[in-house]
């Protein structure tokens, strides 16, 4: 019995080391990944405008109509040279999904403010 016993306990410990290497292995890629900047511009958003970005003329998210703050920092960046402010990363992730119909939405939000 005690020779069995030695080979579980072997075993367990052959486990828990393979298991702090797994960690040790895959720790640094997941921090990496975790200290990106909240701010950033979208490639897809990458297209040559001719002169400055037209400021952003609202005060809300233009995905949800959420104040800016309600998600931590509001994302700022230029999507064919208009300025967009969103609330969190998930709404960018949205609004690069469809960016036809938010500048849609946004042209008539602007069209009734005047």
């Amino acid at each position: 019995m005690s020779t069995q016993s030695a080979k579980l306990v072997s075993n367990m410990k052959n486990k828990r080391l393979l298991f702090v290497i797994f960690l040790a292995v895959v720790a640094p890629f997941v921090a990496a990944q975790s200290t990106a900047p909240v701010t950033s511009t979208p490639t897809d958003a990458k297209v040559a405008v001719k002169g400055p970005a037209k400021p952003y003329p609202l005060k809300v998210c233009l995905v949800t109509d959420s104040d800016l703050d309600s998600m931590g920092d509001e994302i700022t960046f230029v999507y064919q040279g208009q300025t967009i402010k969103i609330c969190c990363k998930p709404c960018e992730k949205k609004f690069l999904r469809a960016p036809e119909k938010y500048l849609t939405k946004l042209a008539a939000l602007e069209a009734t403010k005047k």
